[in-house]
């Protein structure tokens, strides 16, 4: 089941999206602010934003804006009253990945949830990423793939290798990547991460996920 933060300070409207989505089958975490937002998206992990603009607290653009520089990389949908050109171009460089004008059919809302849905990586548009000349991170299955094979990874290596593929080059402290495996009510564990860096490095080699000390791990797939 897909999970969708709605973000949206019209009481009526957020309540018949919110309903209109889960009788869709989708769960949704509906707030009514941009500080309440921010908190759901520390505290958890989401497959799709709907974000309101004007709204109380941290507006929807800044708030967007923030979470990317934070790593949060699930597609994200503005629902919004403006219309200029000017407003467009400011919330595609916040991050967004589409918009909706208000007023709008609820139908045109979940096909363009379902459309940015079905794309695992909404940024990427090469489905088979090399990492070396014989291993390949499926982006479309999430799955990797050693001379052409799909080799099975646990649940928190699958989304360790996923972020390290989408980050590729970046260095990222291990609060990012916590943030990132463990769910709100887990608790992290250094212990555990260490033990999912070697499980990767074991299938990928070692050399692809560097350690940088005090600052977190890189990965480097080979070009």
């Amino acid at each position: 089941m897909s999970k969708i933060l709605l973000l949206e300070d019209d009481a009526n409207l957020n309540e018949t999206v919110t309903e209109f989505l889960e009788e869709e089958g989708y769960e949704v975490v509906s707030v009514y602010d941009g500080h309440e937002a921010q908190e759901k998206l520390y505290e958890s992990r989401y497959d799709l934003l709907l974000l309101d603009i004007n709204v109380p607290g941290i507006d929807g653009l800044a708030l967007l804006k923030e979470s990317r520089e934070e790593g949060v990389v699930a597609p994200a949908i503005f629902i919004t009253s403006m219309n200029s050109v000017d407003d467009l171009e400011r919330g595609f460089e916040s991050g967004c990945d589409d918009y909706v004008r208000k007023p709008f059919a609820l139908k045109e809302l979940k096909i363009r949830v379902e459309t940015l849905l079905k794309r695992s990586f909404y940024h990427e548009s090469k489905e088979m990423i090399k990492i070396d000349d014989t291993v390949f991170y499926d982006t479309k299955n999430a799955e990797l793939v050693i001379d052409g094979q799909s080799v099975s990874l646990g649940n928190k290596e699958s989304r360790l290798l996923k972020l390290f593929v989408k980050k590729e080059g970046e260095v990222l402290s291990h609060e990012r990547i916590y943030t990132h495996l463990w769910d709100y009510d887990e608790e992290p564990s250094d212990t555990a991460l260490r033990t999912y860096i070697k499980n990767l490095r074991k299938i990928i080699g070692k050399e692809r996920i560097v350690s940088i000390k005090k600052q977190g791990y890189k990965f480097t797939a080979k070009k």
